[in-house]
């Protein structure tokens, strides 16, 4: 069951309403989600960091909550790394650790790009630097063939709505990927059919323009100017985003760490989340983050 959180909205700086969500006290810590993942994603380390930390995430432009923009192709990585920055604006936040997991590893850094003086830190789950698609199941075939695909798809949005609503109603999804081995068997299924449950409400226009972009970004040309702690996280068996990947991205990013998790794949939050949770508050403390302590009662 994901924990409750506070829902609020700002306007971002092209009109674009956006919605955010915000737990927690202390200091505060973004969450990034995944490529049409909401922070229910973050389920467990939410409940874990809540109690020291202020959490903060945000519904991608086009996505859930959030509105879409008055421009169609304002849906880049940049752009959703712009409403990240204005939300911290509208906490009045300085300087923040920012955690991204896979379409969020982009985002986080593009918000490094954009504003590196209020990036304390980089935590990176499941993610690459960018060109995604380039490295699924360590073959470059899917970035040659999706770009054609979701731009035929682009004529059906509303038959691709359908089936997509029809599939997020299949029972025990949870199971069903693990059984193709492209989760864990220690997946959280609850979490996992919250993400399922709420991807069948999407827009299918603005996701499928969010495919594009996601495919379009490039910021590997940014990792050797990184100079804040970063930790990547990446799982042994993740095949949308390899552990030679990861590796790649450490020996690019100064003063970067790298931790695999053994038998995880891209969902290592919610498969293995005690062992990501533990490394992730070693980091924060190591570099300098540390949590304030729990108030008294």
């Amino acid at each position: 069951m994901p924990p409750a959180v506070e829902e609020r909205r700002f306007v971002s700086f092209d009109g674009t309403e956006i919605a955010y969500q915000a737990v927690g006290e202390g200091r505060p810590i973004l969450l990034c989600n995944g490529l049409a993942g909401s922070w229910k994603a973050w389920s467990h380390q939410i409940q874990y960091f809540r109690d020291r930390y202020r959490l903060l995430s945000w519904d991608y432009r086009g996505l859930y909550q959030s509105g879409r923009p008055s421009d169609p192709s304002a849906m880049a990585v940049a752009d959703h790394a712009r409403d990240g920055v204005q939300l911290l604006r509208e906490e009045g936040i300085e300087r923040i650790a920012i955690v991204g997991w896979s379409m969020g590893v982009q985002v986080a850094l593009e918000m490094f790009r954009l504003a590196p003086d209020k990036v304390a830190s980089l935590a990176l789950v499941n993610g690459l630097a960018g060109r995604p698609w380039d490295y699924v199941f360590n073959l470059n075939v899917v970035g040659r063939l999706l770009p054609p695909f979701l731009r035929g798809l682009r004529s059906a949005p509303r038959a691709i709505e359908a089936i997509i609503g029809q599939a997020s109603r299949f029972p025990d999804a949870g199971e069903w990927i693990k059984r193709i081995g492209l989760a864990a068997r220690t997946l959280d299924e609850g979490v996992f059919a919250a993400l399922v449950e709420d991807f069948g409400t999407l827009d299918m226009r603005s996701y499928i323009s969010l495919l594009e972009r996601v495919g379009e970004h490039d910021a590997w040309d940014l990792l050797p100017q990184v100079d804040v702690p970063t930790l990547l996280i990446t799982g042994s068996r993740d095949a949308f985003t390899p552990r030679s990947a990861a590796e790649r991205m450490v020996r690019r990013i100064r003063s970067s760490e790298l931790m695999v998790i053994p038998g995880a794949t891209h969902y290592a939050a919610f498969e293995y989340p005690e062992m990501l949770n533990l490394r992730l508050e070693k980091f924060l403390r190591e570099r300098g983050y540390e949590a304030v302590p729990p108030r008294a009662g």
